[in-house]
């Protein structure tokens, strides 16, 4: 028997990466990584190579059954160099030796907007006008207030099918505004998870006829939430030491590296992160229990359960890429000493 491998990856435009796919066909497949084989690809032609000098490598890392496709597998790949050295466009290799470790769990909560592409507006929104205003939409049912259910359901049924850890999902506040959570252990498995996620929802959408805008302000300056990618993390010092200092101490360490975080948080995040609409301003940093315009949240539940748990860095942008997020919490929480 034939199988379809998928192989996927990030191309090297800037500010931000797109996502790229190719198909391979092999014989006698038994669904195991290590089964997939190093291909190559034209990187002239995504912004990750020259012409005179195209040839980049896909180095499979992660590989979950495609359930969209006939006898088909997803492969999630790393881009290198011909002499096998991470290209510059490879987020996934920012997460050195040693930050993989298991011990750190995340939960991302990948917000973004669909958008109708015969109008080039989100979901539910009337050509040349608005939908009413915010308020209705967030967790909403029925044809008025939730848009494009049809696209998330079929999302969800899938990542479940594919194996893929998603925990969630819901409209968000804006018209067209979705969102789904996926947890993971591992900085580069929760990566893995969100890149897959992320590119099952675009290929669901193009059935229906709409594209996945996964800018952090789609709509610009106006009245309308942005997207983000809540990143809730955790260690075992903040899962099993029950001490309030611990996670001062990490929340300390962050607003000593602003800079670090801000750098890989997604392109445009300044037009989202205002102090406006659920969030804290870009050039500001804060921290707090249930304080969901801070920096960074301190889940109430986290305090409940005897200062046990998690934080949640709110900084992040939709369009943010989860390796380089990881990596960057990783480090910061490892500086803090806990």
């Amino acid at each position: 028997m034939k199988t379809k491998l998928e192989y996927i990856w990030l191309d090297g435009y800037k500010p931000t990466q797109s996502l790229r796919s190719k198909t391979m066909v092999r014989e006698n497949f038994q669904g195991t990584l290590e089964e997939c084989p190093m291909w190559s690809f034209d990187g002239s032609s995504t912004e990750q190579a020259d012409g005179g000098d195209s040839d980049c490598l896909l180095k499979p890392v992660a590989i979950i059954p495609d359930p969209d496709r006939k006898n088909s597998y997803l492969v999630m790949t790393e881009v290198l160099n011909a002499d096998g050295t991470a290209h510059e466009s490879n987020g996934r290799a920012t997460i050195e030796e040693g930050e993989d470790d298991e011990d750190f769990w995340f939960g991302f909560e990948q917000e973004y907007f669909l958008i109708d592409t015969d109008t080039g507006l989100p979901a539910g929104f009337p050509a040349g006008g608005y939908p009413g205003p915010q308020g209705p939409y967030y967790c909403s049912v029925g044809a008025n207030n939730a848009h494009g259910r049809n696209v998330i359901e079929e999302h969800l049924d899938l990542c479940l099918e594919a194996g893929l850890n998603v925990e969630g999902i819901n409209a968000e506040v804006a018209a067209g505004q979705w969102e789904f959570q996926i947890f993971a252990k591992g900085a580069k498995r929760a990566g893995d998870e969100i890149w897959l996620g992320r590119y099952l929802l675009e290929r669901t959408a193009e059935k229906y006829g709409y594209a996945i805008d996964w800018h952090p302000k789609p709509l610009g300056n106006t009245d309308w939430n942005g997207s983000g990618m809540h990143a809730n993390f955790s260690n075992k010092a903040m899962r099993e030491n029950g001490d309030e200092a611990v996670f001062t101490k990490i929340c300390e360490e962050f607003g000593k590296n602003i800079e670090r975080h801000i750098s890989v948080y997604g392109a445009d995040n300044d037009q989202r992160l205002t102090g406006h609409h659920e969030t804290q301003s870009i050039d500001e940093f804060s921290y707090g229990v249930s304080d969901r315009g801070a920096s960074i949240r301190i889940p109430v539940g986290t305090v409940e359960d005897g200062w046990k748990g998690r934080l949640e860095d709110r900084r992040p942008a939709s369009n943010a890429c989860p390796y380089k997020v990881a990596a960057a919490i990783v480090k910061t929480t490892n500086e803090a000493g806990v």
